[in-house]
């Protein structure tokens, strides 16, 4: 009887079977808290800000700059990942966000200062991407292909589930009971705990690891995460994509809370109820798109679900709630779907690997950095255009944005070449299980090391 049971596969776990890579779930729950803190402050930072003196064109510069460091970061995660290993990426990302939260609270918005603020919240803009664009290189490179797209779908849950859905949700109760500024600090508890626990409770080998071939010289590591844009044009197309695909959001939280509070008539806790019920959907929705790209094709759901999809609820989100002015219901549904549509981009981290699996480091690097210019290019889009046509004039630019990123999803095929690739790695990995059914643990070994 022993005998038999040792013969059979090893049942699968809770994780497994929900679609998370079993050695990485402590990491996905840690993201989880982490994004929570980082997106506290997303609903009411603005208004704060414009508020207690700072100009809606300085606030809509804090934002712009910040974007900049962050695309710079998520860009970095690729190659310091192959340099250092995930893990080490993290734990420098959780230092530099906490070390400068401090600095951007009790330096510059406790006294007003505007300088130091800039400062401090430009630098703190390159902690998050590290910490979490170097889990989503280690999910890549731990992940096994048959998984990958439903572990790319659970890890933006985690990220839009805390950034800024729980986030804000959790500010438009916190804010009435302990005031905003104590808020603002209660982000940084927040993401040292998410923090440490993904960090100290994760223990899979591959993130401790230099993922770069040994003696790889650190400057071509860096030079690869570059020159992908071009050698694999793809890349570049998929960078752009990403880019537009969470733009509107970001340029959303600067200029859509005055919109709802001023022009539609909601408080702020209502707007910020709003924002989580948008970013619910999105996060409920990431998952769906993920399985949904499995059964119809990545590039489909993008296109379609994503890029014609927002470009017809971005002018729904303003147009629907002026119909139906202090209607919460109305602009929740709106918002809802707005949502979703933001959230069916997601297969894109599942098919950008697929089009260069040699290089999925370089490659998810090359779409951190689109996922990273998004939360500059958002706020750069307001102040560039405000002046011409108001909030209505962003409104159609981002629609027509989105068009152009359906279109150019079209493009992303996965060449023939790739596909032999991946079927090899599908076999090694299926031969691998049959492995460690039978219990051969020598054949398991060696085949893990060919991959």
């Amino acid at each position: 009887m022993k005998q038999t049971d040792s013969l059979s596969p090893p049942p699968a776990s809770f994780a497994d079977r929900l679609g998370i890579p079993a050695p990485l779930f402590w990491g996905f729950v840690g993201l989880l808290f982490f994004m929570i803190g980082d997106g506290v402050e997303a609903g009411y930072l603005a208004p704060y800000l414009e508020g207690h003196g700072t100009s809606a064109g300085n606030t809509a510069l804090l934002f712009t700059i910040y974007g900049v460091t962050v695309s710079i970061s998520a860009w970095l995660s690729g190659p310091l990942s192959d340099l250092w290993g995930p893990k080490r990426v993290m734990w420098i990302g959780l230092a530099i966000w906490a070390v400068f939260e401090v600095i951007f609270l009790a330096c510059g918005v406790a006294v007003n200062s505007y300088p130091i603020m800039l400062l401090a919240y430009s630098l703190r803009g390159l902690g998050y991407p590290l910490f979490t664009y170097g889990f989503l290189v280690w999910i890549a490179a731990a992940t096994p292909p048959r998984q990958l797209g439903s572990a790319a779908g659970w890890f933006w849950f985690a990220f839009s589930g805390g950034l800024p859905t729980l986030g804000s949700l959790f500010a438009s109760f916190a804010i009435p009971v302990i005031g905003e500024m104590a808020t603002f600090w209660s982000s940084l508890g927040m993401v040292v705990f998410g923090g440490l626990l993904a960090l100290l409770l994760t223990r899979e080998p591959t993130g401790s690891q230099r993922l770069a071939a040994p003696g790889t010289p650190a400057k071509e590591i860096f030079f690869s995460s570059i020159s992908i844009l071009w050698r694999e044009p793809k890349t570049f197309v998929a960078m752009v994509v990403r880019t537009i695909n969470t733009s509107s959001e970001y340029a959303f939280l600067v200029i859509m809370p005055t919109f709802f509070t001023k022009v539609i008539g909601f408080t702020l806790s209502q707007w910020l109820q709003l924002l989580s019920i948008v970013f619910l959907s999105n996060i409920l929705v990431n998952l769906f798109s993920g399985i949904s790209a499995d059964k119809f094709g990545h590039r489909e759901v993008v296109a379609f679900g994503g890029g014609i999809g927002a470009a017809i609820m971005v002018p729904a989100f303003y147009y629907v709630p002026q119909m139906f002015p202090g209607n919460f219901m109305i602009a929740a549904i709106v918002g809802a779907l707005y949502g979703a549509s933001l959230a069916a981009f997601v297969p894109l981290s599942g098919l950008v690997p697929q089009i260069c699996p040699k290089e999925k480091a370089a490659a998810l690097s090359a779409l951190g950095l689109g996922a990273g210019a998004s939360t500059w290019v958002g706020p750069a889009i307001v102040t560039w255009f405000e002046s011409w046509h108001g909030v209505e004039g962003i409104i159609w630019i981002f629609s027509g944005l989105y068009v152009a990123s359906a279109l150019m999803t079209m493009c992303l095929t996965i060449s023939p070449e790739a596909h032999r690739y991946l079927k090899k790695i599908s076999e090694r990995e299926k031969q691998k299980r049959a492995a460690a059914a039978r219990g051969d643990i020598g054949e398991e070994l060696s085949l893990s090391k060919q991959s």
